[in-house]
């Protein structure tokens, strides 16, 4: 045999011993352990500190060959129920002895919103579990759990999925966001996601990962750290429709079929609508009641009327209007407002996804 046969056999050798023990080993996330072929439900435990302790529920999903490591994270919002229940379901709908790699799902981050009916931040600290990544593990709750969020769930991970919805207060039409950071091969893969997963509206954010206040939420942390990234929302005003709880459970799979985990055909998006950033939003600047004018999904011009407000006495107080031309993403489903509500939101629609920039 040859010197240079004998190199190839003993790297083949070697590649194939670290694929049977990848095959072989058991993955843990919190107190879930799941050996290959098996699904194991648990818990990340979140100590008490300076208030009180927190658990977070999680189920692994080991595969029996090798593959990647996704996870699939709801409930940083407690009330988007569509992508909490979703991700619920999506657990019993992947068979571990039918797949490859790893699945981690955590369905319901914030408990404490969901239980108390709060939306937007947790009650407990009054913080937002989606805005304080990297988290601290000597901090608040808020803190500390997205400090164990990241280094349980978003370190082990390849690919990081984040499900949202619209909160309480939100009538949202479905859409997904194809986060870029600027390198090509990161940002290709996110956007094969983005086309797998099956929203028919994608909105484009560029992110500078170097910039000082860039890794704050889930999706960019994960982007900071080299991971594929991929957003996707569905659901509104607390509404678990059947088209939308499908969407997210569908498309879940359909990230885990492109990714080869999974033996599923996966037909991409050809001709999706892409929207521009977050987009524009109108805040309340006082409390009182909201009237909508228009829907979700409705094409607005900059100064049109999309709602109006009143007193608790039914006064007319003023006239909401659409801040720029573009797609209504979302409009307040609820008629209570307060200072600084977000009333409506709108998204600039764009001929293409265009080329990464990031303004300096």
């Amino acid at each position: 045999m040859s010197r240079r046969i004998s190199s190839v056999v003993c790297v083949l050798l070697v590649l194939g011993s670290a694929a049977r023990a990848q095959q072989s080993s058991s993955f843990t996330v919190g107190s879930a352990t799941a050996s290959p072929g098996t699904t194991a439900y648990g818990a990340i435990a979140i100590a008490a500190g300076s208030d009180s302790a927190l658990s977070i529920p999680v189920a692994v999903i080991r595969g029996v060959r090798p593959g990647p490591v996704v996870a699939f994270v709801s409930g940083s919002h407690g009330t988007e129920y569509t992508s909490i229940i979703a991700m619920q379901k999506l657990i019993g709908r992947i068979d571990a002895k039918r797949l490859g790699g790893t699945v981690i799902v955590a369905p319901l981050v914030n408990r404490p919103s969901f239980e108390s009916m709060t939306p937007h931040i947790n009650p407990v600290d009054r913080k937002g579990m989606n805005s304080a990544y990297p988290g601290d593990s000597t901090g608040t709750q808020t803190q500390r759990a997205l400090a164990a969020v990241t280094q349980q769930i978003v370190l082990p991970a390849d690919v990081v999925v984040d499900l949202h919805g619209g909160d309480l207060d939100e009538d949202l039409r479905p859409y997904s966001y194809w986060f870029r950071g600027g390198r090509a091969a990161q940002d290709s893969a996110g956007l094969k996601l983005a086309l797998a997963f099956g929203l028919d509206h994608i909105i484009v954010t560029d992110v500078d990962p170097s910039a000082a206040n860039a890794g704050r939420t889930l999706s960019t942390q994960a982007l900071q750290r080299g991971k594929t990234v991929l957003v996707a929302e569905a659901g509104r005003s607390g509404v678990v429709a059947p088209a939308d709880l499908n969407s997210l459970v569908e498309g879940s799979l359909n990230v885990l079929g492109e990714l080869g985990m999974l033996n599923r055909k996966v037909a991409h998006l050809q001709h999706p609508v892409w929207l521009a950033g977050a987009g524009a939003r109108v805040a309340a600047d006082s409390g009182g009641v909201f009237f909508a004018a228009v829907a979700r999904d409705t094409h607005v011009k900059k100064g049109q009327i999309v709602g109006h407000t009143t007193d608790y006495l039914g006064r007319p107080t003023g006239d909401v209007r659409a801040p720029i031309d573009g797609l209504v993403t979302f409009i307040r489903g609820v008629p209570s407002m307060w200072p600084r509500a977000t009333l409506v939101n709108v998204a600039p629609v764009l001929p293409g996804p265009g080329v990464w920039t990031v303004a300096k």
